[in-house]
């Protein structure tokens, strides 16, 4: 079964990565691989659409917004090259989903187990506000990627990634809110769980810290089954995260 996912992910990749649908998103984020930051002046920006990655067989999904305009959308991997990747991989490795803390670039080892990470838009929208037409438009490719991974948890990253799970994987009547730690059923046996996105505003002003992080993905493999490994991922992320962390 994970052969077969592995199999359809790549060819979704191959075509995730040609899509044109949306002209100003392209726009944009042709422009910014052009422009670039000055920091990464002598980078080449992917400049693409950037499709999700992770473990083919994962039963913990992560849906996240959109690729950063400098991050994913210069690296080509969502997440990898900008503060929140450096958030979100710390967390995954501190409870025991990736083997290592940092993530780069595409090819600097990261390996997630059990877990894939995703998002409902795919390229890289100006002032990280996609239009509900672009939502609409990239819709099939998430959809299509669900279809492909046999879920068990879902952690969103955000009011939008939690409407949008929702949408792909409910419908849960009446709406659950959104909020950090919010947790909800889903239709064939899924849960859905809520955590503040790891965008910089959120962790430079304390909204959310890493004890906060790692409580959501401690709670994901805790529904997932893994008694064992979440003790040895709840001691790992007590020695690793700051004091009074998801040890107390």
């Amino acid at each position: 079964m994970a052969s077969t996912a592995s199999t359809g992910l790549d060819r979704l990749r191959a075509e995730v990565v040609q899509c044109r649908r949306c002209p100003r998103l392209v726009a944009w984020r042709e422009q910014v691989a052009r422009e670039k930051r000055a920091a990464f002046r002598d980078q080449e920006y992917w400049g693409r659409p950037v499709p999700g990655f992770g473990d083919p067989a994962a039963r913990l999904l992560i849906l996240g917004l959109a690729p950063a305009a400098h991050g994913g959308n210069r690296t080509g991997r969502i997440f990898t090259g900008d503060r929140s990747g450096d958030w979100l991989f710390a967390s995954l490795h501190r409870t025991g989903f990736a083997n290592q803390p940092t993530s780069v670039s595409r090819d600097d080892g990261l390996t997630l187990t059990g877990c894939y990470i995703t998002a409902p838009v795919k390229c890289a929208p100006p002032d990280n506000k996609p239009l509900p037409a672009e939502r609409d438009a990239c819709a099939p490719w998430l959809t299509a990627e669900l279809a492909l991974l046999d879920l068990r948890v879902v952690v969103a990253l955000g009011a939008f990634a939690w409407d949008q799970a929702l949408r792909h994987l409910g419908p849960v009547t009446p709406k659950p809110r959104f909020t950090h730690a919010a947790e909800t059923p889903l239709p064939g046996g899924r849960v859905l769980l809520g955590s503040y996105h790891v965008s910089q505003q959120n962790t430079a002003t304390g909204r959310l810290t890493e004890a906060m992080l790692d409580g959501v993905f401690l709670r994901a493999r805790e529904l997932l089954g893994g008694l064992g490994s979440t003790s040895d991922a709840r001691r790992a992320a007590c020695r690793s995260g700051p004091r009074g962390g998801p040890c107390r």
